[in-house]
């Protein structure tokens, strides 16, 4: 059985952390204020899950999710990560994060900059662009007439490949946006953010995407 390990367990990692149990995940959750801090969410998740601190989550995980804010990516153990497949949540938001140089100039883009920071991870961008509420509950079956999409972007293509499966088996079509330097496509403010979204219409919402200069 494959453990997802969990560096983050607010909204978007607490109902990740939900959707993989309920589908046959062993989960390790953490986050910053330490593993005491996690009782209520352990016991809802029940036997399959467990509370740890992050370098834990990040030892223990077959596949890891960093879903903190975007500020604190540098707090991401290196070590325990390598050679391991990393989804990268995490979105960009100033007024929280406080300025990032690279990304207010458009030199690189969130999961560069986590890529790195963990340069023997193979970082998928993944989750960003749906809220925690419709994730909870837009998942169906594959083949679902108007199926929601979710994209994905890395530079691993056997990376892409399992984060893909992983979606699927969620409840989700996957649109493939390219490497990582393409991630900024699904971006805050572009046209596929927080918008429910079949394969098709993602594709074009991608594509539509603009640079925030050209904004």
């Amino acid at each position: 059985m494959t453990t997802i390990g969990f560096i983050g367990s607010g909204h978007i990692g607490g109902t990740l952390a939900r959707l993989a149990v309920a589908h046959g995940y062993e989960v390790v959750v953490s986050n910053s204020r330490g593993p005491q801090t996690l009782v209520d969410l352990v016991a809802e998740l029940g036997d399959h899950a467990r509370a740890g601190t992050a370098q834990e989550a990040a030892e223990e995980g077959d596949v890891v999710v960093v879903t903190i804010p975007l500020k604190n990516y540098r707090q991401v153990p290196v070590d325990p990560l390598a050679g391991k497949v990393v989804i990268d949540t995490n979105n960009y938001y100033p007024q929280r994060d406080g300025a990032i140089a690279e990304l207010d100039s458009e030199r690189t883009t969130t999961a560069e900059l986590l890529q790195a920071h963990l340069p023997t991870s193979k970082v998928v961008k993944a989750f960003n662009h749906i809220t925690a509420a419709d994730l909870a509950v837009s998942g169906t079956p594959a083949g679902t007439p108007g199926r929601r999409a979710l994209a994905i972007a890395g530079d691993d293509t056997q990376a892409k490949a399992s984060v893909a499966t992983l979606i699927d088996g969620l409840g989700y079509d996957v649109v493939d946006a390219g490497p990582l330097a393409e991630g900024w496509r699904i971006q805050r403010d572009t046209p596929g953010y927080i918008v429910a979204l079949d394969a098709d219409q993602l594709r074009a919402a991608l594509a539509a995407a603009k640079r925030y200069a050209e904004l």
